[in-house]
């Protein structure tokens, strides 16, 4: 085999190596690509929980004064039961 032959051969081995390394690269980018849309996406995701979070605590603040309000109405009503029994009594 002579020493051209031999370089055309490895011209060819490393054409094929070429491809195969360009198709690699192609898939290592749709990969990066992905990845970074996912990370866009948990991004977006923790957002919206911290906001449902905080509306939540806002509930719960609402729900906590709501209730303190019933309590004072409850013995408001309870107080003016007890004066309309005297009353009748």
């Amino acid at each position: 085999m002579s020493a051209l032959q031999k370089l055309q051969e490895k011209i060819e081995q490393w054409k094929v190596n070429h491809e195969a390394l360009k198709e690699q690269n192609s898939q290592l980018k749709s990969q990066l690509e992905s990845a970074s849309g996912a990370v866009e996406e948990i991004e977006s995701l923790k957002n919206r929980l911290e906001q449902k979070s905080q509306e939540c605590i806002s509930l719960q603040e609402s729900v906590g004064r709501l209730e303190q309000d019933l309590a004072e109405k409850d013995a408001e009503i309870e107080k003016i039961i007890t004066q309309v029994e005297a009353l009748l009594a």
